[in-house]
């Protein structure tokens, strides 16, 4: 982790007019929270369930990617967010707007492409190396190019690999996990998705394989914070400290460690006791 750059994070928080992408609970209190992929794959929603009926309140939940989250979170706009940019998060406490950062779990990235692998990835030694193997050979490559958590590795990866991707070849998609995922598929390329997504999605790919995975810095840990009382007065402080401390105990973490295991076969999260001996921030 600690080759990684500090890239500025910005981008669109919640515009005027915006509805939330679900709602979970129907108590009386409100706490608006803002992640990507843990509540687009279902994490989100079993963790609010049990929170919200002990609480008696719900979880207006906004997707967006890390960047955005946090942009949020600076902006007062939401209660808690569970991201994973650690260097930007870091960087949040210390400017004072975030506070409580709670590690909350772990998956994995793996770059996937078709089973031809056209740019001979499967033997490389590092994940720069990788990048290198896909410029070189101009292989299609699909970036989210969002400004996400998994953007934001993506470009400190190419940073490390000495690159620049520019061409035809890098197509940038705007989009999230899922649907960049299966766009890499419906017309062949490279694509770094998180594994959880991989499995999720895995009975819909027709293309694409796993090709390359071990490499520390595709670890990826997650992080829950939420806005500083100093900052942000107005925001549910109590129920955000109460969520985050209810993700991080025994029965939250069972959660996130068996989350998927039913459905896929394997769960899709490690908790942050795995998350922790990976050596994360």
């Amino acid at each position: 982790m600690s080759l990684f750059v500090v890239l500025f994070l910005a981008g669109p928080s919640v515009r005027a007019g915006e509805k939330p992408t679900a709602v979970y609970g129907r108590g009386r209190a409100r706490m608006v929270l803002a992640t990507g992929s843990p509540g687009a794959l279902g994490l989100l929603k079993a963790l609010a369930q049990p929170f919200c009926r002990a609480r008696d309140c719900r979880i207006f939940w906004y997707k967006k990617g890390s960047g955005a989250a946090l942009e949020m979170l600076k902006a007062g706009k939401c209660d808690v967010v569970m991201v994973h940019a650690p260097r930007a998060e870091i960087r949040a406490v210390a400017e004072g707007w975030a506070c409580d950062r709670t590690l909350i779990g772990a998956n994995h990235f793996i770059i996937v492409g078709p089973r031809q692998d056209p740019a001979g990835i499967a033997r490389a030694r590092s994940a720069p190396e990788a990048y290198a193997l896909i410029a070189r050979s101009r292989s299609l490559f699909y970036s989210r190019g969002d400004n996400s958590g998994t953007n934001l590795r993506e470009l400190a990866i190419w940073q490390l690999a000495g690159i620049r991707p520019a061409g035809s070849w890098y197509v940038v998609t705007r989009a999230f996990m899922g649907p960049t995922l299966l766009r890499a598929d419906h017309q062949p390329g490279y694509f770094m998705t998180d594994n959880s997504t991989y499995y999720a999605n895995r009975a819909k790919l027709k293309n694409l394989v796993p090709l390359f995975q071990d490499d520390p810095i595709l670890v990826n840990v997650y992080h829950a914070l939420r806005p500083s009382l100093e900052r942000f007065p107005g925001r549910q402080h109590t129920l955000a400290r109460n969520f985050i401390a209810f993700v991080a105990s025994k029965k939250g973490q069972a959660v996130i460690r068996d989350f998927g295991r039913g459905k896929y076969g394997r769960p899709l999260y490690q908790d942050a006791a795995a998350a922790a001996a990976m050596g994360a921030e």
